[in-house]
């Protein structure tokens, strides 16, 4: 193989075609053909500008890794300091950073889900084998329920009782009522859910059974339970749609026709979400078996009921028969574990955040300590979710990929949104956005509604509700600036202009997250003030904003080439 050939495979390999094929072009010529027109014709990577970039690329990325390596081994003077949060490795006899909770937890307990796969793909083959006529959702209702009282033990009570309510409210209430009002107390019930849990988790409920027996593997359900209203929220909201289109002298008629359509076509992902399936197929069985789907029961990806059930029932999507596909996919899941690995065994980052171990470092090593920090912190949400959709897709059922970007491969805030946690983004944007209006005159308004349950959902805290709403604030001179400038898209300095933006973008992201996620406010403070106080902050705070244009002049071409195959993912 030449080099080309070779950077051809790898390209590929790390497309976003590999990932989902919601990512691919869009099946209609005309719509392919518009992207198309709007990317440059010539590609920039063989220009003199783009070959320095890449010198410049080449050079920078390797040394922040080394800088983060000095910044966080045996050989720093603040090792002794963090030195009892690690424990032995497995790679080169290294020791091994495992000190983050969450990803510790993940870490120890992956050959347990491993096995849980494998029993769960065998029983589903035996089951099929068995009785070929048994609809998958039969199945998984009973899976279902089977694993939730693995999971939850006695606590599993509580959930059903929530899932009872919200489908009685979805049934019962638009007979008694209208469509609006079931909306509302959907609404109410759901957002009510995540206040009620928070407060009364640790309450006894008086009954000795549910408070003195078995909690399962899991026993805090509550942590989980967010994903579960995800579910219950879109099985309500697709059935008070579906029924308004629908009417009673129809009815009948229609669930046979309806059927017979969805039988017949092959539904892209748009029109998924709108599936238009019988009534009957909105019934307590299939409620169950979807919010209770095991695969993706844990932790997502969240895939809406209309999709989840056309899938089972009618028509699979072509990726998940394509195990070539899935292979691939399963390769770029090791690579990330991989990746994940050698961060851990050779930068102590999580270690020396939790324990401030900074005394000395300059601020290019400050930042590197943060930078992977953040990259642990993508990465430890990237691997499980990418863990949950194979378990999905080798069970034949195919759900967004929640995360299509490398964290570091952002500059706008507002596309940053759209590519992480991408199957939320596709939820709170289907069911909340586009029903408040959208990006019409009440934008501002809509945006504050979005991250205000976005915040909510995380967790009850103030400080996450003022963290939502300053996002928003932080969203709109991008808004602005975007709205302005587009009219000079045609010009030669427009990309620079753009990419100049960028680079204030990017500080004003990883600073943020710097203080809320790696370094906290003394971490931050400290970072802020060596860079902008001494000559060598001030000569790392112009290298490092040079080094972030290149990487973003990189970054639109990467997106022009994704263009000119048609591909316009909007992040």
């Amino acid at each position: 193989m030449d080099v080309s050939t070779i950077t051809s495979v790898v390209r590929n390999f790390f497309s976003l075609e590999t990932l989902d094929t919601r990512l691919h072009a869009p099946s209609s010529i005309e719509r392919k053909n518009a992207i198309i027109a709007k990317a440059n014709i010539q590609s920039k990577w063989n220009t003199l500008e783009y070959k320095i970039y890449g010198i410049i690329f080449v050079i920078a990325v390797p040394l922040m890794a080394k800088t983060a390596i000095e910044a966080s081994n045996e050989n720093n003077p603040n090792y002794p300091k963090f030195k009892h949060l690690l424990s032995q490795g497995w790679l080169f006899g290294r020791e091994v950073d495992n000190s983050d909770t969450q990803y510790k937890f993940f870490r120890d307990n992956l050959p347990m889900l491993g096995g849980m796969i494998l029993i769960h793909f065998a029983c589903r083959q035996a089951a099929t084998s068995v009785y070929p006529a048994l609809k998958r959702t039969k199945f998984d209702f009973i899976y279902g329920m089977l694993f939730l009282l693995t999971a939850h033990g006695t606590n599993s009570i509580k959930i059903l009782i929530h899932l009872g309510i919200n489908y009685l409210i979805g049934k019962i209430v638009v007979e008694k009522s209208n469509k609006k009002t079931a909306i509302l107390l959907t609404w109410v019930y759901g957002i009510s859910t995540l206040f009620f849990n928070d407060y009364f988790r640790d309450h006894s409920v008086g009954i000795s059974f549910i408070d003195k027996g078995w909690k399962g593997i899991i026993s805090r359900w509550d942590v989980f339970f967010n994903f579960t209203l995800l579910r219950m929220l879109s099985f309500n909201l697709d059935y008070l749609e579906r029924r308004e289109k629908s009417n009673e002298t129809s009815n009948e008629r229609g669930d046979k026709s309806s059927e017979y359509d969805l039988l017949t076509s092959n539904l892209d992902d748009r029109s998924r979400l709108t599936a238009p399936l019988p009534i009957t197929d909105y019934s307590g069985t299939n409620y169950l078996a979807y919010v209770l789907y095991t695969p993706l029961f844990i932790a997502g990806p969240i895939i809406t009921f209309n999709d989840f059930i056309y899938q089972s029932n009618y028509k699979s999507c072509p990726s998940v028969k394509n195990w070539k596909r899935t292979f691939i996919y399963f390769l770029r899941l090791v690579f990330c574990i991989l990746v994940m690995e050698f961060i851990l065994h050779f930068m102590y980052v999580v270690a020396v955040s939790k324990t401030n171990a900074w005394e000395g470092n300059s601020p290019f090593q400050i930042s590197m300590v943060g930078m992977f920090n953040l990259n642990i912190i993508w990465l430890k949400l990237l691997i499980p979710w990418r863990i949950l959709r194979f378990w999905a897709l080798l069970d034949g059922i195919d759900p967004p990929e929640n995360m299509i970007r490398c964290m570091d491969n952002n500059y706008s805030a507002l596309a940053f949104w759209r590519a992480w946690h991408r199957s939320f983004n596709k939820w709170v944007t289907r069911y909340i956005y586009i029903p408040l209006g959208g990006g019409g005159y009440y934008r501002f308004i809509n945006m504050l509604c979005v991250f205000s349950f976005v915040a909510i959902w995380h967790d009850i805290e103030l400080k996450l509700l003022i963290w939502g709403w300053l996002i928003v604030i932080f969203l709109l001179p991008e808004i602005l600036a975007t709205f302005f400038f587009k009219r000079y898209e045609s010009t030669w300095w427009y990309n620079y202009v753009c990419a100049a933006g960028a680079v204030v973008n990017i500080w004003m992201m990883m600073i943020a997250n710097l203080f809320g996620f790696c370094l906290g406010q003394d971490g931050t403070l400290k970072l802020l003030k060596e860079m902008f106080s001494t000559v060598g902050g001030i000569e790392f705070f112009l290298t490092a904003s040079g080094a972030l244009f290149v990487g973003v002049q990189i970054m639109y071409e990467l997106r022009q080439d994704e263009m000119r195959r048609g591909i316009s993912v909007r992040c």
